[in-house]
């Protein structure tokens, strides 16, 4: 598999709102001026409106208290708001990954989806999204559906057509389809929409995972780093010159591996992991430079995807993430989707070049709390 969606490795979108600590202000005056401030800001032409009440049985408090009202009904929050935004998720070809769930949030913040499927899976995915049978799965908070504007073919190992070898060119597999290595990609969305304003990695693929690293070929290992980190180089690379500066995002997905022993996870993937984490701080910089972009990887928790059954043990990996993290619950794809959208959103402006741990806090754990010596 060139380059498969991440390896189980992988908002609620509220209106806006404007709140303050009580005491903060300390006349009715000054709410109104504050008030009468935010309501002429650019950046808060929606939010509510900021009223004072005093609280019960402290008339004679000289405290206000400070609560947002809206003249909109429903719950209120800070917003993740993408609206106008358009993203690019490169390793969806499935309802059940972090790529899809991290399109997902993206899309009920607002932003407009376009993905990149691996060419091989590409018709079974499109099929499946025609007959309705992701229907259920693409239901967002409001009841809509998430609709993917366009699906292109993509095989991340490949940067150029001149890149492909003639045994890949002649598989049936890829049979009917064009226009799918990483600089024509970038340039067909370009050709198509102008623009984008958000890239999304979600790809991994190490076709000797489940060999231990001593037993790994060097065909293996690269192979692993080509389609995992490598990939992530060239899409950046490529989609940079289209991405709109400032305000622009990109973000990968990884996994504990890169920095802690994680046996059975082999063929050089953990190698491929840590290479990518390097590589966002470096890319962090250029991009930064560059173009104004951040860049960011979320280090996700196990989930029992479909690609991440590859592994071979991923069910055991879950049933121990759950036993021994701080926060003993099920990691659901949609929380790594929900950070996917801060991270990309302007509320993580100052934010790159950053790993987010997203996995319960089991990455913060020295001690296996279910090992035979610590119940004995």
């Amino acid at each position: 598999m060139g380059a498969s969606a991440a390896a189980g490795v992988q908002m609620v979108a509220a209106r806006p709102c404007i709140s303050a600590s009580q005491g903060m202000l300390t006349s009715r005056a000054a709410v109104s001026r504050i008030g009468r401030a935010l309501s002429t800001t650019t950046g808060f032409t929606t939010c509510p409106r900021i009223c004072y009440s005093s609280p019960l049985g402290s008339s004679k408090r000289s405290g206000v208290a400070i609560r947002a009202m809206s003249s909109e009904s429903g719950p209120q929050g800070l917003p993740i708001d993408l609206r106008g935004k358009r993203a690019f998720i490169a390793g969806v070809a499935d309802d059940n990954g972090y790529g899809w769930a991290i399109a997902k949030a993206l899309a009920a913040a607002g932003a407009e989806i376009l993905v990149g499927t691996w060419v091989p899976a590409l018709n079974i995915f499109e099929t499946s999204l025609r007959r309705g049978k992701f229907d259920e799965s693409r239901k967002l908070p409001d009841g809509s559906l998430m609709e993917i504007v366009k699906v292109y073919p993509l095989d991340a190992v490949y940067d150029s057509p001149e890149d492909v070898p003639e045994d890949v060119k002649g598989n049936k597999r890829y049979a009917g389809s064009s226009n799918w290595t990483v600089k024509e990609v970038a340039e067909s969305v370009k050709n198509d929409f102008g623009s984008i304003d958000i890239l999304v990695h979600s790809l991994a693929n190490g076709p000797e995972v489940t060999k231990p690293l001593l037993e790994t070929s060097r065909r293996g290992y690269l192979a692993a780093l080509s389609a995992s980190s490598y990939s992530f180089v060239s899409l950046l690379q490529h989609f940079l010159p289209i991405m709109n500066p400032g305000g622009g995002a990109s973000i990968s997905l990884t996994y504990i591996a890169s920095e802690r022993a994680i046996p059975g996870y082999g063929g050089g993937m953990s190698s491929a992991k840590a290479a990518l984490e390097s590589d966002t701080k470096v890319l962090a910089f250029e991009a930064g430079r560059k173009g104004k972009i951040r860049v960011n990887t979320i280090s996700a928790g196990p989930l029992g995807s479909r690609a991440a059954k590859a592994i071979g043990f991923i069910e055991k990996m879950i049933e121990y993430s759950y036993v021994n993290a701080p926060l003993q619950k099920e990691l659901l794809a949609d929380e790594v989707g929900n950070t996917a959208a801060f991270l990309v959103s302007p509320l993580a402006s100052a934010i790159t070049g950053s790993t987010v741990y997203v996995d319960n806090g089991l990455n913060t754990m020295g001690l296996a709390v279910d090992s035979p010596t610590i119940s004995s």
